[in-house]
């Protein structure tokens, strides 16, 4: 069953047990996976749902049966990153959506770079569900459009675990606030990635004064593309090990 193909669909295309299939997809099953009349694969709807689908013909297909699923971290989590220049959050979508992220803030920080337009955002979207797809997630991580750092730190939740990686201090590392969240039975996590040269001190200022916890991800300087992947990967080693 982990071998079929998976493809994401929007929650309105599943009708009871009929699947309508846009030309896109459509396209990607018969010219990219080579599925042909009577194959199955897998779909998504993003939300937690898993349904093996059989294609008929050309739009319609047909669910089989649902699919019994539990691919997500134990613990829910809201990515906070300042915008790097590029191509750069292009890789951030991909690399922590595969590691397990629920949501993306992308934030306008005063060293960012970029100016995204509405394209971007679609494209990171797309990004988004394609990487989910392949990671065999249950959910297609939200992205939010970009936010001001200070409008950015109003809007996330007050009963969040909440903390700011930075370059340098005398901070503790992530891996010990962690394994302390895990312990106190944290639900949700947001965890902050400043920009190429880090936050600045007044972007700190006003994080802590929110109620994030500086910390540490090392003693080496990381790049703003690498730094999200080992966050969400310290995450995934806390949460995933709980048991074992």
């Amino acid at each position: 069953m982990v071998q079929l193909q998976r493809i994401a669909i929007a929650p309105h295309q599943l009708q009871g047990r009929q699947v309508d299939l846009s030309a896109e997809q459509q396209h990607y099953l018969g010219r990219v996976l080579r599925l042909r009349r009577g194959d199955r694969f897998i779909i998504i709807d993003g939300k937690g749902g898993w349904w093996l689908t059989q294609w008929l013909d050309g739009p319609n297909a047909t669910v089989l049966e649902a699919i019994a699923a539990d691919t997500e971290l134990p613990v829910s989590v809201t990515l906070c990153a300042a915008l790097p220049k590029g191509g750069g959050f292009e890789e951030i979508v991909r690399g922590t959506t595969e590691l397990g992220v629920t949501r993306f803030v992308p934030v306008l920080s005063d060293r960012t770079l970029l100016k995204p337009s509405p394209q971007k955002l679609t494209r990171w979207r797309r990004i988004a569900t394609e990487a989910a797809e392949l990671s065999e997630r249950q959910i297609v991580p939200e992205i939010a459009d970009p936010l001001p750092w200070g409008e950015a730190l109003n809007s996330f939740d007050s009963q969040a675990d909440r903390y700011l990686c930075i370059a340098r201090g005398e901070s503790p590392h992530l891996l010990t606030c962690l394994r302390a969240s895990q312990l106190d039975g944290a639900t949700h996590l947001i965890l902050a990635i400043g920009p190429e040269g880090g936050w600045t001190p007044k972007e700190i200022e006003i994080a802590v004064n929110t109620g994030f916890q500086p910390v540490s991800l090392g003693s080496r300087i990381l790049r703003s593309v690498t730094a999200p992947v080992v966050a969400l990967s310290l995450v995934a080693a806390v949460w995933e090990t709980i048991n074992h």
